[in-house]
C-alpha cells in the first residue's frame, strides 16, 4: 500500500511570482520526482509553456498537466481527479505534486476538494504557500482605508462595496501555511518589517513569513510541511465560507497572438501605455524576437515589466508570440489589441 503523496498548493495574486518560484523548485529538486498541475485562468497555457523543460530530470514534461477549463475546485470530478489519477499511474510515481493555482483562485475550496474520498485516500495537502508581491502590497494595492470606504458608501449608495481583489488576497493569506514575501528588494527594510507585521496580524494562526526575491527559496523550506490542510479547514477562514459556490466573474482574460517583434523595447513601451490606459492587472507570455535564437519571456504587473530570454526555440517548434492579458471585468479587448498591434 502506497503512502499518501504530498501536495503543495502554491497560491498568490497576479504577478506575485508563483511561476518563478516553481521554476526554482524544479531547478533545485534535490532528487525528488515532482509532478506539476497548473490551473490557468483563461484558455491559454502560457505558464505551462514557461515551465515545461525547465526541470526535465526532476519533472519531465509528461508530469506537467495544465487545467484551463476553469477553477480546479469547480471541476474536481471532470478534470482534477482524472489528472491526479493519471499522475499517480506514472512510473516512477511522483514523490510530490505541486499545484500552481490561478492568480484569481480562492485556495480554501481547493483544499476542501481533498476531502473527496477519491483524493483523500491517495493525497494529503502538505502545505499551502501564499506568494505575495511585496512591492504591490507596499504600494497599497490591497489595503483599503475603512474610513474612506465608509465615506464613499455614504456618498454613493450605488457603489459596489466589495473589493474582489482585496478578498482574493486576504483569502490566500488566511489559508496559507507559509507566506512568501517575494520581490523584497522593491521595498525598504523598514517597510518590509511593517508588511510582515501586517500579514501576521491578518492571520490568526502562527504562520511563517519568509522574505525573498526572484522566488529563490530552497525546496526543503517549502516542501515537507506536513500540514494535512484538508484536516484543518476550520482554522482557515474565508470571506466566502457561507457561499455554496464562487466564481471569477469579476475578472476578464484573453490571449493575444502577436507577430514577431523586431524591437522589444518598443513592445514594452506599448504594453506600458496599454496598462495605464486600460488598467490591466497582469501581462505574461513569450515573444519571438526577429533574428534571435531564444524565446523572450515577458512578465508584467501594473507598470513593472521584466523580460529575459528563457530558452532557445526547440528544433521544429513553431516560433510564435503569445501574451495573456488579465484585468478586472470590462477590459476593452479590441482597443488593447489595436494598441499592441495584434
Amino acid at each position: 500500500m502506497f503512502a499518501k503523496v504530498p501536495v503543495t498548493i502554491v497560491t498568490g495574486f497576479l504577478g506575485s511570482g508563483k511561476t518563478t518560484l516553481i521554476r526554482h523548485i524544479l531547478a533545485h529538486a534535490g532528487g525528488r520526482r515532482l509532478a506539476l498541475i497548473i490551473n490557468e485562468f483563461g484558455d491559454v497555457g502560457v505558464d505551462g509553456d514557461i515551465l515545461k523543460g525547465c526541470g526535465a530530470e526532476a519533472c519531465p514534461e509528461d508530469n506537467i498537466i495544465e487545467l484551463a477549463n476553469g477553477c480546479i475546485c469547480c471541476t474536481v470530478a471532470d478534470d482534477f481527479t482524472p489528472a491526479v489519477s493519471a499522475l499517480l499511474k506514472r512510473e516512477p510515481r511522483p514523490d510530490h505534486i505541486v499545484i500552481e493555482t490561478s492568480g484569481l483562485a480562492l485556495p480554501k475550496p481547493l483544499v476542501k476538494a481533498f476531502e473527496w474520498p477519491e483524493l483523500r485516500a491517495k493525497l494529503t495537502v502538505d502545505g499551502v504557500i501564499a506568494v505575495v508581491d511585496a512591492g504591490a502590497v507596499a504600494a497599497g494595492r490591497f489595503a483599503d482605508d475603512p474610513e474612506k470606504v465608509a465615506a464613499q458608501r455614504r456618498a454613493d449608495p450605488s457603489l459596489d462595496h466589495d473589493d474582489p481583489l482585496e478578498e482574493v488576497y486576504e483569502d490566500q493569506l488566511l489559508c496559507a501555511d507559509m507566506v512568501v514575501l517575494n520581490k523584497s528588494d522593491l521595498v525598504s527594510s523598514e517597510r518590509l518589517a511593517e508588511l510582515r507585521a501586517e500579514i501576521a496580524a491578518t492571520i490568526s494562526r502562527a504562520v511563517k513569513v519568509v522574505t525573498t526575491r526572484e522566488g529563490r527559496i530552497e525546496p526543503d523550506v517549502l516542501l515537507g510541511l506536513k500540514a494535512a490542510a484538508e484536516d484543518d479547514l476550520e482554522a482557515r477562514p474565508s470571506h466566502h465560507d457561507l457561499e455554496e459556490e464562487h466564481d471569477h466573474d469579476d475578472f476578464d482574460s484573453f490571449v493575444l497572438d502577436l507577430p514577431a517583434v523586431a524591437d522589444p523595447d518598443a513592445l514594452l513601451a506599448r504594453l506600458g501605455k496599454a496598462t495605464r490606459v486600460h488598467d490591466i492587472l497582469r501581462v505574461k507570455g513569450y515573444v519571438e524576437v526577429t533574428g534571435k535564437p531564444m524565446r523572450l519571456l515577458i512578465q508584467g504587473v501594473g507598470q513593472r515589466f521584466r523580460r529575459d530570454f528563457d530558452r532557445a526555440w526547440a528544433q521544429g517548434e513553431a516560433r510564435r508570440s503569445r501574451l495573456v492579458v488579465i484585468g478586472e471585468k470590462g477590459l476593452d479587448r479590441s482597443a488593447i489589441e489595436a494598441m499592441l498591434g495584434a
